[in-house]
């Protein structure tokens, strides 16, 4: 069986147990209802049995046996539960069916892309490698060079990764023990040309070697991801600082920005996806997390951590991550 083949059978076998789970809700809700009309039919049929008055002379009456009569209201009770059940089940087949065709589409979309990415990528590195044939590695532009190859590492990886997860063979690396010192240096290199560009000093400090346990790529893309929206949100001529540090058996990471600040939404909000400011101001534009920031989130709660707004304000802003530190 291919990998799509996998994929497909994933799906499918994902949208069978959502349409049995609500056969199986909207059953339970019939069976409620029905042992509530059976409740209230017995009731009646012994307050009615209790009370019969004396026959009139001449009168022609029919009597019904309470436990005959209970008995076969149970069986249409339970009869009208099973296709209460199947009715659901069929509904929810019928209704789920275009979630399934949408779920395939995208897929599709994500292999596609993937492979045709992977192509130029390829391209490009080898360029790179030409390049640096020629050129001193010591030599800043040899330095460029290689840090440029280290981009093309890096999105080759992510493309890779959304090949495997569209295909349904995508493995998540085991943590290890990463220094986080190192992969923030790495984070402030790869942006110091653009923070350069648009005015903004980069600044990158360590206190200490502290060691978290989680995957060197995943720890790079959660600090990039604060870093790149500190450089989205911060005005030409401002300072953008990156420090790790330990504090209380965790390491802390730190982006903190000299911008306006953050108004108009909740801190909790802040790492929703696509989150929005309500309220900027006054010749500002609303302002647009996307979601950068909730992909932050998910990696430090994966990595046992946290991510929050240490703080914000007028003068900047501090957006931090925890992680536990590595033992041993």
């Amino acid at each position: 069986m291919t990998d799509q083949s996998m994929a497909a059978a994933q799906d499918q076998a994902i949208l069978r147990k959502a349409s049995l789970k609500i056969a199986v809700r909207i059953s339970a809700v019939c069976a409620l209802l029905v042992l509530c009309l059976l409740a209230a039919a017995t009731a009646y049929l012994l307050n009615r049995a209790g009370n019969t008055e004396p026959a009139e002379p001449g009168a022609v009456y029919a009597y019904l046996d309470t436990k005959d009569l209970i008995k076969a209201m149970i069986i249409a009770g339970a009869a009208g539960i099973l296709l209460a059940g199947g009715v659901g089940w069929l509904s929810a087949r019928s209704a789920i069916r275009p979630l399934g065709e949408a779920l395939t589409l995208q897929r599709r979309f994500i292999q596609d892309a993937s492979h045709e990415m992977r192509t130029p990528l390829a391209i490009l590195d080898a360029r790179i490698q030409v390049a640096q044939r020629s050129t001193a590695p010591e030599s800043p532009a040899g330095r460029q060079l290689s840090r440029i190859r280290d981009d093309t590492a890096a999105l080759t990886g992510i493309v890779n990764e959304l090949l495997e997860s569209a295909t349904g063979s995508h493995q998540e690396p085991a943590a290890a023990p990463t220094n986080i010192s190192d992969v923030t240096q790495e984070v402030v290199d790869s942006l110091q040309q653009l923070a350069a560009d648009r005015g903004i000093t980069l600044h990158c400090s360590s206190n200490g070697q502290p060691r978290a346990m989680i995957t060197p790529q995943r720890l790079h893309r959660a600090i990039l991801g604060l870093a790149e929206n500190a450089l989205g949100h911060t005005p030409a001529g401002g300072h953008i600082t990156v420090a790790s540090d330990v504090t209380a058996h965790q390491a802390v990471i730190t982006v903190t920005d000299t911008g306006h600040g953050i108004t108009g939404i909740d801190r909790d909000r802040i790492f929703d996806r696509f989150a929005r400011t309500t309220a900027p101001r006054a010749g500002q534009q609303q302002r647009s997390f996307g979601i950068g920031l909730s992909l932050v989130r998910d990696i430090a709660l994966a990595a046992g951590g946290t991510a929050d707004v240490a703080y914000t304000g007028p003068e900047g802003t501090c957006m931090r991550i925890t992680l536990p530190l590595a033992t041993g």
